[in-house]
């Protein structure tokens, strides 16, 4: 994946002194995270464990959007964009090696707006994804006939607080269990696979009625050219979550090594995993069967026929895919927290850590919000379409930070080189803004509800945090140092 690669971890000098640099001496270290828990297989168990629920539901959703062909289309479209992203955050990850991600790369490029945009989107992602999950958690349970629920909030309560638990137990544990339940969702989903293959038929992929007055509409887009664009959403669900990676940088192994290869090696599970979901799903039952179902996958294993021990099988297993996501979505939302408030762009008390330097109030204060929402709520699928518009806005800034930082910083240190430069961040960028739109074909509501917590966020940034940011926070010494040599060189 690398076109060149160095195992040094880049330094970050110590920034010049600034009216935000008022934390005392024991600011940052009332502020540490477990460095050196994660290698490159718990990084890749991670990345796969914030999508793998995608496979088991939700992105059949875009057959009624697109049909066979629309979904299919976006999919390849999608898996494309999140191709250029990641290879662009293997390299503005092994530069800047911290907890801020997305925000940390924006910070250098964009300023200081721009970083604030940037966590605030990912945050959105982040906090809202897992009230959904857990919403289809207690759906699945109640489905099942588990434990006798006939309500869904004591799973979700159960969710939020044991799972959270397992996080403030400490890094390494939690993304041990992580990597566990993910690889028994994958295991299933292979397994899926083998079983819907042997009643696969072509003649079921494009049995979508064709709406005969949508421009370009046939067999293949029943909902002709514009259907593609409706899908991209849901060709999203196979990779939605990957770019949170880089926000364990802080706490892995060899960040600057491990980073580009988890990341590369996630993408293409991810990428096997939908065309082999995708295809047999669709191939056993046909798309009409799957497009609205709750657990696509048994019913392209069953249709309206007795559960089989296969169907129950997967059936099971989609809950280990869900509680994977979920589990894996709480610990990034935390981590992207934790260096907003760190930095002072967020209250500063939310970027406290534990003895076993985990940062409890980052993950019990989204917790609360995330129990509130899905219990309050009960609509996963309007907090997913919130998340995606979230991720959309924040994929944009994230490769525009790449672009930037090539164009204006062409000497700063690589240690490793994104394949193709600007133009594969430029593809990432486009392609974003054009999800971003899709987002509004399929659910404008979320999408203005998004807005209206970003107008919230942006006016408490505006007019209070912008002032109080902590200089000594390490992605706030980076980019004061790139505004230091700047100045030099203009003297």
């Amino acid at each position: 994946m690398a076109d060149s690669t160095d195992s040094r971890t880049p330094p970050i000098p110590a920034a010049p002194a600034s009216p935000g640099a008022d934390a005392d001496a024991g600011y940052l270290q009332r502020r540490t995270l477990r460095r050196g828990s994660a290698g490159w297989l718990l990084l890749t168990g991670l990345g796969v464990a914030y999508v793998v629920s995608g496979d088991f539901s939700g992105w059949n959703i875009g057959l009624a959007e697109g049909g066979f062909g629309g979904l299919a289309i976006a999919t390849l479209l999608m898996g494309v964009m999140y191709a250029c992203l990641v290879f662009s955050l293997a390299e503005l990850s092994a530069i800047l090696p911290t907890a801020g991600g997305g925000y940390g790369f924006a910070r250098r490029a964009l300023g200081t707006w721009g970083g604030f945009l940037t966590g605030t989107a990912i945050l959105i992602e982040y906090i809202l994804a897992p009230a959904a999950i857990s919403i289809f958690i207690g759906d699945y349970v109640e489905s099942l006939g588990l434990f006798g629920l006939t309500a869904g909030w004591p799973v979700y309560l159960a969710c939020f607080a044991v799972f959270i638990g397992i996080h403030l137990w400490g890094v390494g544990e939690a993304l041990r269990f992580s990597l566990v339940v993910t690889a028994i969702a994958v295991a299933a989903l292979l397994i899926f696979a083998v079983g819907a293959f042997t009643e696969f038929s072509a003649d079921g992929l494009n049995d979508i009625p064709v709406d005969k007055d949508a421009l370009g509409a046939n067999s293949w887009l029943p909902f002709g050219l514009l259907g593609i664009w409706a899908a991209f959403p849901f060709g999203m669900w196979f990779f939605l979550g990957v770019e949170g990676v880089p926000l364990a940088a802080e706490e892995a192994k060899d960040p600057v090594r491990s980073m580009p290869r988890a990341l590369a090696i996630s993408m293409a599970v991810l990428a096997l995993l939908a065309l082999i979901t995708f295809f047999a799903a669709t191939g056993a039952r046909g798309s009409a069967a799957v497009q609205d179902a709750g657990n696509p996958l048994v019913v392209a294993l069953q249709g309206d026929g007795d559960p089989t021990p296969l169907s129950r099988f997967v059936n099971y297993a989609g809950l280990a895919g869900l509680v994977a996501s979920f589990f894996s979505l709480i610990y990034a939302g935390s981590r992207q927290l934790f260096a907003l408030s760190r930095a002072g762009y967020l209250p500063r008390f939310l970027s406290l850590t534990s003895r076993r330097k985990a940062p409890y109030l980052g993950l019990l204060i989204p917790g609360v919000i995330g129990f509130a929402l899905a219990a309050g709520t009960g609509d996963g699928a309007r907090m997913l379409n919130i998340a995606v518009f979230g991720a959309t806005i924040s994929y944009a800034l994230m490769a525009l930070s790449h672009i930037v930082l090539r164009r204006r910083e062409p000497g700063l240190h690589r240690p490793y080189r994104t394949p193709g430069g600007v133009l594969t961040s430029s593809v990432a960028f486009a392609l974003a803004l054009s999800a971003l739109v899709a987002t509004f074909l399929v659910d404008k509501d979320a999408a203005f509800i998004a807005l209206g917590v970003y107008v919230v966020a942006l006016a408490y940034f505006a007019f209070y945090s912008r002032h109080r940011l902590v200089a000594a926070a390490p992605e706030e010494e980076f980019a004061a140092l790139a505004e230091a040599e700047a100045e030099l060189e203009r003297d």
